[in-house]
């Protein structure tokens, strides 16, 4: 494991990864812990198994891959997020969902029919669109939702929609399948240095955005620091001005909304305090911005559905060991 920065409360910090990475069921496996902070490694460390060169599974981290490949295109000018989204099944006259746009996609916001279950043999939406009769177009899959809701008058978080807006990247480009992962590693994947990224498409071509693209730690990182530096990388700016606030802005939220907090465009708010944002995936996989600790903390693993909580816990107190050395 790397060393910590000096100040850090070393005691605390040690005893939270050690019981992070020990034999206890309090938060599941936990496969891989960086943190980088200042632009350099300060802490790193890898479960029996896993080493710095071992890929992990995004899940829904991939979600804010999917808010960069957005950003890149509204940069270009293929894509406004302001205007009706481009999906082909609404376009008949009189449908509510042709007025959906770009932005209630990103903020989960459509108004769509959609059950989001993990717990196995529930009904559930994700599950038959990733696994079952969705899987061969999951746009297609998810499009076909009726609308249940107004749009942008109801939170709720759906990987469905997730999938839509991949699909509505692709159409903006005219690429699919290998000339959009072409896309994802020129404008976005090399830049970083991220040479381990391994995104996942149906057999439509659309990339699954909601939920697959493999890569290691620190490529993670990488991404992390992107955002982290407000959308430049050595001091070219990648995303277009703005968008990084955009990700972060807070998204209105129906009193008594099911979710895990608060939500942004397509990034999850305040998990490590106050101004901090992250992506967040199944299983306990996490990549934490903390711009006020100039932190990105990455986590991957394999934790409980109903350890998530505490999981979320460790993540604020992990991170909370740099607040107080600050």
């Amino acid at each position: 494991m790397s060393e910590p920065p000096a100040g850090l409360g070393r005691t605390r910090f040690a005893a939270l990864t050690d019981a992070a990475f020990g034999a206890t069921d309090n938060l599941g496996e936990t496969h891989a812990l960086l943190v980088v902070q200042g632009g350099r490694i300060v802490a790193e460390r890898y479960g029996q198994g896993f080493d710095v060169a071992s890929t992990h599974h995004s899940w829904s981290k991939a979600k804010s891959i999917t808010h960069a490949l957005v950003g890149l295109l509204a940069g270009d000018g293929k894509l406004d997020i302001a205007a009706p989204a481009d999906v082909p099944e609404w376009r008949a006259p009189g449908d509510p969902r042709g007025a959906i746009t770009l932005d209630q996609l990103l903020r989960m916001s459509s108004g769509l029919a959609w059950v989001e279950e993990y717990v196995p043999g529930n009904p559930s939406d994700v599950i038959t669109m990733l696994f079952g009769e969705g899987q061969d177009d999951v746009a297609a899959f998810a499009a076909a939702a009726p609308p249940a809701h107004a749009p942008g008058g109801f939170f709720y978080y759906s990987s469905g929609t997730t999938n839509i807006v991949a699909r509505c990247a692709a159409r903006a480009l005219d690429a699919y399948g290998p000339d959009f992962e072409a896309f994802m590693r020129q404008r976005l994947f090399a830049p970083l240095g991220m040479a381990s990224p391994v995104p996942k498409f149906d057999l439509a071509g659309t990339f699954i955005g909601s939920s697959f693209c493999f890569a290691t730690a620190r490529d993670f990182a990488r991404f992390g620091l992107l955002y982290l530096r407000d959308g430049i990388w050595d001091g070219r700016r990648l995303l277009p001005e703005g968008w990084v606030d955009y990700a972060r802005t807070p998204t209105w939220q129906q009193p008594g909304a099911e979710s895990d907090g608060r939500y942004g465009a397509h990034w999850w708010l305040d998990i490590a305090g106050p101004g901090s944002f992250s992506a967040n995936g199944y299983d306990g996989q996490y990549t934490v911005v903390v711009p006020d600790l100039d932190l990105v903390l990455v986590r991957h693993g394999a934790t409980p559905l109903d350890r998530k909580d505490a999981l979320k816990d460790w993540v604020a107190e992990v991170v909370d060991c740099f607040r107080a050395a600050s």
